[in-house]
């Protein structure tokens, strides 16, 4: 920041009031609550932090100083709108890997494929040479992966078919009613609605300087 932009010492002061009557309206809030997921609350949390945000960048520009205020990042979910006693859930998983040792996936899609040769026509199309396109193809080599193994398997023998785990997430979201059979199946995550988020899991290695081993499955829930 350019020294003719420089905040002066009043506006910061006028920031740090502005975190005094935000944190005054959170607390009468907070008390005045009337449940769980009352929305004055959310509402006063979110005027919080964005006024404790503009206060820490208002110091450090000026004094070189920071915070012992965390500002929580613009990924958080947003307030729960889901009916308060769902009839139906919906479990959303993503889990990311990369391919980390070809061969290693390759040898085992190989191995898959010549104890259950049905699994090789499947995932390479068919052919007489079915069988050998899966031990070439590492496109071949993940369908017959993946469709000999349950995704938990999976994520928990990684490692053994060559793969090297990414971020991961399971969001459990409330439904009105049951979906009828093959209702969603053409575009199964379109209907993902944030606001019925009942609770979300993460696992991502950005964790790993904050939690322990075991901790690294941090429930994100409406809780703040």
């Amino acid at each position: 920041m350019s020294d003719a932009a420089q905040p002066s010492a009043a506006e910061v002061r006028a920031a740090a009031e502005a975190v005094k009557a935000a944190l005054d309206r959170h607390l009468d809030a907070v008390e005045r609550r009337s449940g769980q997921d009352d929305p004055a609350v959310y509402a006063a949390f979110d005027e919080l932090a964005a006024a404790a945000e503009v206060y820490d960048e208002l110091l450090y520009d000026t004094y070189d100083e920071v915070t012992p205020f965390e500002i929580p990042g613009s990924d958080a979910l947003p307030a729960y709108g889901g009916p308060e006693e769902p009839s139906a859930l919906s479990v959303l998983i993503r889990r990311d890997y990369t391919v980390a040792e070809p061969q290693r996936l390759l040898h085992q899609a190989q191995r898959i494929a010549d104890l259950d040769p049905d699994a090789a026509d499947e995932a390479a199309g068919g052919g007489a040479d079915a069988a050998a396109v899966v031990g070439t193809s590492v496109h071949a080599a993940l369908g017959v992966l993946f469709g000999e193994f349950e995704p938990d398997e999976i994520a928990s023998r990684h490692k053994e078919f060559g793969l090297e785990e990414g971020d991961s997430t399971l969001w459990v979201a409330a439904g009105d009613d049951p979906a009828e059979p093959g209702e969603w199946l053409s575009a199964p995550f379109d209907q993902a609605d944030p606001q019925r988020v009942v609770c979300r899991f993460d696992v991502s290695a950005v964790f790993d300087e904050e939690l322990g081993d075991d901790d690294l499955m941090e429930p994100l829930d409406h809780e703040r």
